[in-house]
């Protein structure tokens, strides 16, 4: 399976998967627009659209790009009411030869999915998981999101990370200020800095590098521990792990 970035809005990647027969299937189409072009660009017919939450940029294409015929898969129990297909937890669908497992991720909103091939090492976790980062919690709790995220951080190092936002700049820049004495993530930011000059995506990343280098993933690592105990006090020392976290979190949505 290969995976086209569609660029849309200030900072959405849309993302096209297809096989060697031409087959295609698209996350999150929050506008439909640059999927057809993309389609017709790559000679790819659509055969259906995954949704990982119901947010607009995520939703908003999808009902013109299904044209009533193409399946729209999506979280069961989900405020976006276009979902032919609801999934819920464990839950597998066939692509083609390639099969995915429907991972509940809620904490950015309740319904929140994300989609797991293991064969290929795919990861499509919307605003979950963001490269040097992670969303925001408009409707979860710290203990949901940060149970999310350490569920996608159990994933084998080599899977890719297919997040759904040109986030990683800004990400970093606060992972930086949580843990300066980092030699990964430093050298992540460079690696990200060069890449932004010249155009070029950040993502898709690795399991395997945002464990090294997502503070979020980290939150159980002393440096990081140490910082969020200085920038949010000693209340923090034998705090449980899901308030860490949510510190951790408020911290960044102050920065």
């Amino acid at each position: 399976m290969k995976v086209l970035a569609v660029p849309a809005f200030q900072d959405n990647y849309l993302w096209v998967l297809h096989n060697t027969a031409g087959q295609a299937w698209v996350v999150d189409p929050g506008d439909a627009a640059p999927v057809e072009a993309a389609l017709a660009a790559h000679n790819l017919s659509l055969e259906g659209i995954l949704i990982t939450h119901h947010h607009f940029d995520h939703t908003g294409g999808a009902l013109q790009l299904a044209e009533g015929v193409r399946p729209i898969y999506g979280p069961e129990h989900s405020p976006f009411e276009g979902i032919t297909h609801p999934l819920e937890d464990g839950a597998r669908i066939q692509l083609g030869e390639a099969a995915f497992e429907v991972l509940a991720v809620p904490g950015h909103t309740l319904d929140h999915i994300a989609y797991y091939n293991a064969t290929e090492g795919l990861l499509f976790c919307g605003d979950t998981l963001f490269a040097g980062g992670c969303g925001r919690m408009f409707e979860g709790t710290a203990e949901q999101m940060h149970g999310s995220l350490q569920r996608l951080a159990a994933l084998p190092d080599a899977t890719e990370v297919y997040c759904a936002h040109e986030y990683t700049l800004a990400n970093l820049r606060f992972a930086v200020a949580v843990e300066p004495g980092n030699e990964a993530l430093l050298a992540r930011q460079q690696a990200a800095e060069a890449l932004r000059a010249r155009g070029e995506a950040t993502v898709p990343s690795t399991i395997g590098l945002e464990r090294a280098t997502n503070p979020f993933l980290r939150a159980e690592a002393p440096a990081v521990h140490q910082a969020l105990i200085a920038e949010a006090g000693p209340a923090l020392v034998a705090a449980p792990a899901c308030d860490r976290f949510g510190a951790l979190r408020s911290w960044k949505d102050r920065f």
